[in-house]
């Protein structure tokens, strides 16, 4: 993403300098193969289709900020003990986190299916120690989701691809150490999300007949981005269980 550049003493000051002197974690990388669209919109035998609608994924994310609390965590360095946090348990004062809100700054957090692409535009509000000083800020992300399938774990994962930080009321040259803070918080925070499981994804037909069980293994996902919803073609390959060797 471009940040913005200011001039300081006559020496352009930028993204690459906060880079350089603070570091900008990578996004974790995730698992599995990017889920394409289907093929010629057709789909090979054994291929399931379910669909996940706007108002669901609206209702379940204003469940999560009203029955959960704001989500908040902390920027800086990475540590892999880091978790999310509800924002009623962080202390006061300057605590170098990012809290994400239903709404701020004109734009509604939530996550929308639109022309082939799932978009994320999330508000937000925290602060950092700049300097020896907390500096405040809000603003939001323009992010969008990229669909990975990992066939192993049977897991359909979600990775939130940052495009740009957009700060409100932020001296200018706070504004690109803070734009850095921001995107390595999200890209090492939030990555990557576990959307379906092997719970959802995987199926156990009893034959009770037959003393055993069909088993459905996923082995291929693909995506159909809608206006409004998103749906994913599953393809399974079947096999036989009998009872007692299911595992």
């Amino acid at each position: 993403m471009k940040y913005a550049v200011v001039l300081v003493l006559g020496v352009l000051l930028g993204a690459g300098v906060a880079i350089f002197f603070l570091g900008v974690a990578p996004a974790k990388s995730t698992p599995g193969v990017a889920v394409r669209a289907p093929e010629n919109g057709q789909n090979p035998p054994a291929t399931v289709v379910i669909g996940l609608e706007q108002s669901f994924v609206d209702a379940v994310l204003a469940t999560t900020f009203s029955g959960l609390g704001t989500p908040t965590f902390h920027l800086g360095q990475v540590a892999e003990t880091d978790q999310i946090t509800p924002a009623a348990f962080q202390g006061g004062g300057c605590n170098n986190s990012i809290t994400l809100l239903p709404e701020g700054s004109g734009v509604k957090t939530g996550v929308q299916f639109h022309n082939g692409t799932v978009s994320a535009p999330l508000a937000f509000t925290g602060n950092y120690s700049l300097g020896g000083q907390c500096m405040q800020f809000k603003g939001w992300a323009d992010t969008t989701i990229k669909l990975y399938f990992e066939e192993a774990k049977q897991t359909v994962y979600g990775h939130v691809d940052v495009q740009g930080v957009n700060l409100e009321g932020v001296n200018p040259i706070a504004n690109t150490f803070i734009t850095v803070f921001v995107q390595s918080a999200i890209n090492q925070r939030v990555n990557p999300l576990v959307l379906v499981s092997e719970p959802q994804l995987s199926l156990m037909i009893p034959v009770k007949a037959s003393n055993g069980a069909v088993k459905a293994h996923a082995k291929d996902v693909r995506a159909e981005i809608l206006d409004g919803s998103l749906k994913l073609h599953l393809t399974y390959e079947f096999s036989g269980v009998k009872e007692g060797t299911a595992g």
